[in-house]
């Protein structure tokens, strides 16, 4: 889901794209905290982020930061922190950065025809983009997988 306002990076930044790319991030290229003025969103389809998340929960159990699901455009949103677009580049995602415009970590209802699949307050702040690549990644094999073996 992309708000009015919202506007997709593709420049890179080396801390940020370092990071992305699989990489830890290291103490001072690391992800900045994710605020209530400041996120990032990375928007994929439902059925990839829903695998994600799965994958994200059974991992470390708390790596997961607020996700917002999009009923109309069938998407899931991971908060990510600030400055994640900058460098992000997975094929089937898109990360948007917010500058705060359109996306509140508040625990309130979400922007209409969207629903919180996991709502701020129950969750960290943000989705390490490292892990969440990872997930991302470890998600989209399994759907082939699956689809193969129709």
């Amino acid at each position: 889901m992309v708000e009015a306002g919202m506007e997709t990076r593709q420049n890179v930044d080396p801390c940020t794209s370092a990071t992305t790319a699989g990489h830890p991030p290291n103490q001072e290229c690391g992800p900045p905290p994710c605020t209530s003025a400041a996120c990032d969103l990375v928007t994929v389809p439902a059925r990839q982020g829903l695998e994600a998340v799965d994958i994200l929960r059974r991992g470390a159990g708390d790596a997961v930061g607020p996700v917002l699901h999009d009923d109309g455009c069938d998407t899931l949103g991971f908060v990510v922190p600030p400055g994640t677009a900058a460098g992000w580049d997975m094929p089937g995602s898109t990360c948007t950065e917010t500058d705060g415009r359109g996306l509140s970590l508040v625990p309130e209802p979400p922007p209409e025809g969207s629903d919180w699949l996991l709502p701020p307050g129950e969750a960290d702040l943000a989705t390490d983009p490292a892990v969440l690549r990872a997930a991302l990644g470890e998600a989209a094999r399994l759907i082939e997988a699956a689809d193969n073996c129709r």
